[in-house]
């Protein structure tokens, strides 16, 4: 009978070869060697049942998007993903549940060039928690501080549809056709950018992941260089276009998804800063990488994090909520989120 213990469970679902690694999962510590002349990136996020994730969630996508995330964040530095550690607290020994999650896990890690060199489980309510290493030439290293006055704004993909997705798990939107395949695809299985934050090392500024929202996001970015930014609506992708010539899209809908895209969160898309200069050289790292770059505003002087909305008259628009926050009142929209 096979053991179901804990170190049985690891053997069985979490040990795989790790050739770049000295020495990989079995002992107290992995041993890791960095390739010379490079610093490592290192990023850890948990998701929580219930808070990041619904209970329910499809355990082989939960894998899959445990380490897209932790990934992401490698992406908006630049840097290139090398290991990974993976701890869980687990309210059962779920054979079925963790095959499905590994399979997940392991799809992400192979599509991205990482391998699995440590981790841990134990019993618990149902928490993930991902420990992602990276590398970059120091001087490469994308930070949020870089953001120089004059710089245009830009984003990747199509930031909102996660959180419509998760708007229409929750049932505060039926999604007409084709938007519910579209919308999970972006909540359940997200792309981490990084061939994208490799291309911009030397191109970019300063970049950030949109987990938390656009706008969010934008003013810790914003902060941390010193800077306020202003966002123009008409520039910002449209949404509608993906709903088909045949799809409603009436003014609640064309509403929500506004909200979803600029404070819904869950995106994973990379937002990032460029001198106008550098303009015709991202149009080309959009063809190349066949992903959808959009320059959506620019960053000035002014109170450090401020964020402008305007809409296509050039009149500043308000929004009350700018993105996910642990620790606020419950929102009911705003749980369960991704990493914050």
């Amino acid at each position: 009978m096979a053991d179901a213990g804990e170190f049985g469970l690891i053997a069985r679902y979490f040990t795989r070869p790790t050739p770049s690694a000295l020495l990989g999962p079995g002992d107290d510590c992995a041993l890791l060697v960095p390739t010379p002349g490079k610093v490592l990136a290192v990023t850890t996020d948990m998701l929580v049942a219930g808070v990041h994730f619904l209970p329910d969630t499809d355990p082989e996508r939960l894998g899959w998007k445990s380490l897209a995330v932790n990934l992401s964040d490698l992406a908006a530095m630049g840097a290139t993903a090398r290991w990974v550690t993976l701890a869980g607290a687990l309210p059962a020994a779920d054979e079925a549940w963790l095959a499905a999650f590994a399979r997940g896990f392991f799809a992400c890690a192979e599509a991205h060039g990482v391998e699995l060199v440590g981790g841990d489980t134990t019993a618990g309510p149902l928490n993930l928690c991902v420990t992602a290493l990276g590398e970059i030439e120091p001087d490469q290293a994308l930070r949020r501080s870089g953001a120089q006055v004059g710089d245009e704004v830009w984003v990747s993909g199509r930031p909102g549809l996660a959180a419509l997705g998760l708007a229409h798990l929750q049932g505060r939107v039926s999604l007409p056709e084709p938007w519910p395949r579209l919308c999970l695809a972006a909540l359940e299985k997200p792309r981490p950018r990084l061939a994208l934050g490799a291309a911009l090392r030397s191109v970019a500024h300063a970049a950030i992941d949109i987990s938390d929202g656009m706008l969010a996001d934008l003013g810790h970015l914003a902060r941390a260089s010193g800077l306020a930014a202003t966002l123009h609506l008409v520039q910002l992708p449209q949404l509608r276009e993906l709903a088909g010539s045949g799809a409603r899209y009436d003014a609640d809908l064309r509403r929500l998804a506004l909200e979803c895209q600029l404070s819904g969160g869950d995106d994973y898309e990379l937002l990032f800063t460029a001198a106008r200069g550098q303009h015709n050289r991202i149009a080309e790292i959009a063809a190349e990488l066949e992903l959808p770059l959009w320059c959506i505003g620019e960053m000035s002087a002014g109170t450090p994090g401020a964020v402008q909305v305007l809409d296509p008259d050039g009149k500043p628009v308000e929004f009350a909520r700018r993105g996910y926050e642990h620790f606020q009142a419950a929102v009911p929209d705003q749980a369960p989120h991704a990493h914050g």
